[in-house]
């Protein structure tokens, strides 16, 4: 069974693509994702009354608990050492891949300080102020892996998965659903996170549990946040697509509400069907495509919306963040920890010493 430091080296859903199993893996993550807006659905007549008094007990206790999230990331690298090196070896193995977690946490959180606190960003691109951060942390580095060591996947089979013991469906989903409504109620954690918190609860149990848990915590996530903002009069709005939606139109009403759940139940169950062919289909063409050919054009496409929304400054921030994103691709560690470009900052904000960081920092 994979441990967590397999995890997050090779995902389970990678792995099963460098073994020809793509399909499954896809169809595997989709049942995740089907039983959790399954979940959303069952949840939506109750969720009013479970958020309110919820968000009244949480609320006073965000920072302590981002803090405690923040701890729970670092503390949950494992370090990696050769067991038959000499002590001395395997102590400095460990703690060059648990100093690269930790560096590159610092290293983004200092990015992060800057762009809130003195960003270079022009006031007409405020609103994208954090794209080329997390373009350069997260986006640029794994295109670039992929150009210097991108290896052709092998041919693929289109097969269905296996049968599913409903026990193991179930759990997965119920975990993942748990993780990723967790972090679409807290501020500041994003799916990643809550993607984190589910691997955990089930990466050393199965592999095709892991793969059900994270697509159960991403739908649960970006689907659960986005339907925060129809629930009447709790406004709550978590995640970027509710944000941008609420800048232009305001949900009003149970109606609006329910038409939402609709929506999604509908659209979720259209989306499961139309994956099965596109799955056979993307096994059959991925042995065709060149995916160095790819990563390069995403790469330019990533570059040009930068440079076209925040300018040479953006650009420049963006090469800044690569750096510090490739530190766990070189290393192997976690990327999360690139997360810290929120996280240091708004955490130490939201426990009363952002401010004094950033005078020290002399960005005030």
């Amino acid at each position: 069974a994979p441990d967590d430091a397999n995890v997050v080296a090779i995902l389970p859903t990678t792995r099963y693509l460098m073994c020809g199993r793509g399909a499954e893996a896809a169809l595997l993550v989709g049942a995740g994702s089907l039983c959790a807006l399954l979940g959303l659905v069952l949840l939506s007549p109750m969720l009013d009354e479970v958020l309110r008094p919820l968000r009244a007990i949480v609320q006073p206790h965000t920072g302590w608990m981002l803090v405690a999230i923040v701890a729970f990331l670092l503390l949950g690298e494992w370090p990696r050492a050769n067991d038959l090196a000499p002590p001395v070896r395997r102590l400095l193995s460990a703690w060059a891949y648990l100093g690269a977690g930790l560096l590159t946490f610092t290293l983004s959180g200092l990015l992060g300080f800057v762009l809130l606190y003195r960003s270079p960003i022009a006031v007409e691109s405020a609103f994208v102020n954090l794209m080329p951060a997390f373009v350069g942390l997260f986006a640029v580095p794994g295109l670039l892996q992929i150009l210097l060591f991108g290896a052709k996947p092998p041919p693929q089979t289109a097969t269905l998965p296996a049968e599913l013991e409903p026990r193991l469906l179930l759990r997965g989903s119920l975990t993942g659903l748990s993780g990723g409504l967790f972090a679409s109620v807290l501020p500041v954690i994003s799916g990643g996170i809550g993607g984190l918190l589910a691997g955990h609860a089930t990466a050393q149990w199965n592999e095709r549990l892991f793969m059900i848990s994270l697509g159960a915590s991403k739908v649960a996530y970006y689907v659960g946040s986005f339907l925060l903002l129809f629930v009447p009069g709790l406004t709550l709005t978590r995640g970027g697509m509710a944000w941008m939606l609420s800048s232009v139109y305001v949900p009003y009403g149970w109606r609006s509400y329910w038409l939402a759940v609709a929506a999604m139940a509908l659209a979720g169950t259209a989306a499961f069907i139309v994956l099965i062919g596109l799955a056979r289909a993307t096994a059959k063409l991925i042995n065709r495509l060149n995916v160095k050919w790819i990563a390069g054009g995403s790469l330019v496409i990533a570059v040009a919306i930068t440079l076209a929304f925040t300018g040479w400054s953006g650009f420049v921030i963006m090469l800044v963040a690569t750096t510090v994103g490739l530190i766990p691709v070189i290393v192997g560690g976690r990327r999360l920890n690139c997360l810290g470009v929120l996280l240091m900052p708004i955490t130490l904000n939201m426990i009363g010493v952002g401010p004094v960081v950033a005078q020290w920092l002399g960005l005030l």
